[in-house]
């Protein structure tokens, strides 16, 4: 078999083979090149939509993620409560406290920082001749869901 003979079996079946990836059912060279070109391009479309719904699944991910964190300990008398967030949340701690308000509760120390993150340390105590009791896990609930109506407030802003 001649040189010539062996490039144009190689160049045969390479076409058959890049037929047969890009299920083109054309015969001709020229066919099978446009098909191709064709199946390169829709690929190219589906890498870009699915870089897209990654880079939105993160973004989710990453606003779910980045709600403050809770911790409620309760104390001989009251709760010390701390909130941390790594990003900086203006009027969380307006929400935060408007929940001691509505549970009952009077804030006898905080410490707080709000400068490039969010921290909260909170000594809570119940009010005088309260006769509902409130525990832990009550003062944890109100605060995550004063941090949830804030979040979702100041998405909307």
């Amino acid at each position: 078999m001649s040189s010539r003979e062996r490039k144009k079996a190689a160049l045969y079946e390479k076409l058959q083979l890049l037929r047969s990836v890009t299920n083109s059912s054309a015969l001709n060279k020229t066919s099978i090149i446009v098909d191709a070109t064709k199946y390169i391009e829709d690929l190219k479309q589906k890498v870009d939509r699915l870089n897209r719904d990654i880079a939105t699944s993160q973004f989710s991910a990453e606003d779910q993620n980045s709600l403050p964190a809770v911790k409620v300990e309760t104390l001989e008398r009251g709760f010390l409560i701390n909130v941390f967030s790594e990003r900086n949340c203006p009027g969380l701690l307006v929400s935060i406290l408007e929940t001691f308000e509505e549970l009952g509760l009077t804030v006898l120390d905080a410490r707080v920082s709000c400068s490039d993150s969010f921290h909260l340390e909170a000594v809570g105590g119940e009010n005088e001749g309260q006769h509902d009791s409130v525990d832990a896990q009550v003062v944890k609930q109100a605060v995550l869901q004063a941090i949830k109506n804030w979040s979702e407030s100041s998405e909307q802003d």
